[in-house]
């Protein structure tokens, strides 16, 4: 029997970056001699929202969750003695993907690299940004605009790039259904073809070579056959559109093109070893189903949800990938569900529930307007905060956390402070330091750079007009324009933009009835009202720094307002000014901190200082993320009431504690409400 030949294995990544372009240029060079097939950089958040290192609002922030790229100077040491043309890289980069792809592209060229054959993908969907991730800059007309002027470009002169990778990954962690996660994904796709379709820089006969560069990245949860049944029900939808709406008729370009991160969403802080057996199941989902399967995969690793994993965690991700390819019979078959009439009706319903719900978005106007009027956020909080009333009820069963909670001490975390990457402190000084010196010598040998400030100016007189961004974007890269001077040129022409948090509108999720623990907390939330003469208990909900995950500050607040809170929440990117600014004025009586970049370590001792210089160190400030326990100590030590953390899943009670430090500043008696 002739033995068949095996399909070739998908691309693999490590999603990687930390520290400085030097630090996160070994990491990768290590990664390619483990076996990695393709880089996928993580940039850190003042890269991606457009500041350098030195900014206010970048304090804490440089180097935690990803690399910083502040000029063309770190884009060539971040890759260092790594051929571009013979890379295929991911960047995930949205707000300012333009930029970094301009400085990708002049580091090619100075490596002498034919740029027609570079091959990788930028992020470059920002419409997930306003609903769950939180890295946009610009308003959604601009970025629009930025993404279907990159497409242009690339199909012009990078013919094998993906310009943008259409990322439903955030949507589910944000809270999104299978059904969401598809209509909000196909809805923004739709978005950006109908732009790049009547924008004018794209011939009607070049539609396909567009269609056949776009990419998606999408998100793999536990439950192993829904998730699998979502990826096909992903391929009839985009094949229908494709075909129907735009007119494609070649195959190959209809063809469902996607990567995937499995889920970070389900990963626990609670026995945290379990995360490598859902971190299998999830990439069984997105592997087994060959007319399904992913083209590039990249997984977390079992750390996550405690910090940076270490070099050595995120081996240990890229080896389960490398045993499914080479060690299992998975690539020597075909599409192993073909023909079951449980995948077919489950694919049925996904696609029908799907096509219903991006009818609906079509009738608002598209994305785009979905997006503005804030039904977009809004379903995602609301399904969000379903999910977790599910966990903390025990419906949704999720072992070690609220099942199957004993367990033997775990030599993975018996030293936890060790157990995760730490990024040392005196990177972000160095960063300020270097851009610092960067400005002061980017025209002197041996960069001899041009002025920026012509450069900037064209950047600048381009966006007022019609003209493809690019170029002008290239002159910029070409010299020495910074990331900060780059997106404050934009800034000043475009404007910037808040997106709606989804949380005044945001259904109720656990009904606060008779005897349930929230009708308990309602209780104590008003007779502590009463007590101290107010008409309601009112509470402060801030992100402080550049962290855009606000899923979990969204949860406490749409709990917290439905416990008799007056809350107050002004959504993400505030500074520690800012948020002290609002509570004064608000005359809170508790503020509520959320941070899961890492920068709690600077920003919430802010916060506590410029409090007491106010005259207000009796407000309790509570934190929340992803704090290290050796952190958590130090910022208890500081003055911080309480400090949650994942493993904390029970929201109401939460609000609880919350309730209590109310009481203890206020130096009232402990209170007992009946159920």
């Amino acid at each position: 029997m002739t033995e068949r030949q095996k399909d070739r294995p998908w691309l693999m990544r490590t999603y990687a970056g930390h520290s400085t372009a030097e630090a996160s240029n070994e990491l990768y060079r290590q990664g390619l001699a483990k076996g990695q097939t393709g880089l996928s950089v993580a940039f850190d958040l003042p890269t991606q929202t457009g500041y350098d290192p030195d900014h206010v609002l970048a304090r804490g922030e440089v180097g935690r969750v990803g690399v910083p790229v502040s000029h063309l100077g770190d884009m060539r040491r971040l890759f260092q003695d790594i051929p571009l043309e013979r890379m295929n890289t991911s960047m995930t980069i949205n707000a300012t993907a333009m930029w970094l792809l301009a400085l990708y592209q002049v580091v090619a060229e100075e490596q002498g690299a034919d740029v027609a054959g570079l091959q990788g993908t930028t992020q470059n969907d920002i419409v997930k940004e306003y609903l769950s991730r939180g890295t946009h800059v610009f308003p959604p007309g601009p970025s629009l605009r930025l993404t279907t002027d990159m497409i242009a470009y690339t199909v012009a002169h990078l013919p094998k790039w993906n310009p943008i990778n259409i990322c439903s990954y955030h949507l589910q962690e944000a809270g999104a259904t299978p059904v969401q996660e598809i209509a909000y994904a196909m809805s923004t796709a739709i978005a950006v073809l109908d732009a790049v379709r009547d924008g004018g820089q794209v011939t009607e006969e070049r539609m396909g070579d567009v269609v056949a560069r776009i990419s998606f990245f999408v998100n793999a949860g536990v439950r192993f056959v829904e998730e699998m049944c979502k990826m096909r029900a992903f391929g009839r939808i985009w094949d229908r559109i494709t075909r129907e709406r735009y007119g494609i008729e070649d195959p190959r370009q209809r063809r469902f093109r996607y990567g995937v991160q499995v889920n970070s969403l389900g990963l626990t802080e609670a026995q945290p070893e379990n995360n490598v057996q859902r971190i299998v199941l999830e990439m069984l989902a997105v592997t087994l189903s060959k007319d399904a399967r992913a083209r590039a995969v990249q997984l977390p690793a079992w750390n996550e949800a405690l910090g940076l994993p270490r070099p050595w965690d995120q081996q240990w991700s890229l080896r389960i990938q490398q045993v499914l390819a080479h060690e299992s019979d998975l690539l020597e078959y075909e599409d192993i569900f073909a023909g079951s009439h449980v995948i077919e009706a489950k694919v049925e319903t996904l696609v029908e529930e799907s096509l219903a719900e991006i009818g609906r978005i079509e009738e608002m106007g598209g994305a785009m307007a979905a997006v503005e009027s804030g039904y977009l956020k809004s379903r995602l909080v609301a399904s969000h905060a379903e999910r977790r009333a599910r966990i903390e009820g025990g419906a949704e069963k999720i072992v070690g956390v609220n099942i199957y909670e004993t367990s033997e001490p775990s030599p993975l975390t018996a030293d936890l402070d060790t157990a995760i990457q730490t990024v040392d402190p005196a990177v972000e000084a160095h960063a300020v330091e270097a851009i610092g010196h960067w400005r002061d010598t980017r025209y002197q040998p041996p960069f001899n750079h041009p002025r920026p400030c012509k450069a900037l100016e064209r950047l600048k007189q381009a966006a007022r007009g019609t003209a493809n961004l690019m170029e002008a974007t290239l002159d910029c890269a070409r010299a020495g324009v910074t990331t900060g001077e780059w997106a404050g040129a934009l800034r000043e022409v475009f404007g910037e933009y808040r997106a709606p948090t989804g949380v005044s509108s945001a259904p109720v999720a656990v009904p606060a009835e008779s005897g349930s623990a929230l009708a308990e907390v309602r209780a104590r939330v008003a007779a502590t009202a009463r007590e101290m003469g107010v008409g309601k208990l009112r509470f402060l909900v801030g992100k402080p720094g550049l962290d855009g995950h606000s899923n979990g500050a969204e949860q406490i607040a749409v709990r917290a307002r439905d416990a008799g809170f007056e809350v107050v929440y002004q959504g993400i990117r505030l500074t520690p000014e800012q948020i002290v600014d609002a509570a004064l004025a608000e005359d809170v009586h508790a503020v509520g901190l959320s941070i899961l970049s890492g920068s709690h370590a600077q920003l919430v001792p802010d916060v506590l200082d410029r409090l007491r210089e106010a005259g207000a160190a009796d407000i309790p400030v509570i934190a929340g993320g992803i704090i290290p326990n050796a952190d958590a100590a130090r910022l208890r030590a500081a003055g911080v009431a309480a400090v949650f953390t994942p493993k904390d899943f029970d929201i109401t009670g939460i609000i609880g504690r919350i309730v209590d430090e109310i009481r203890t500043a206020n130096k009232l008696e402990p209170l007992e409400v009946p159920a």
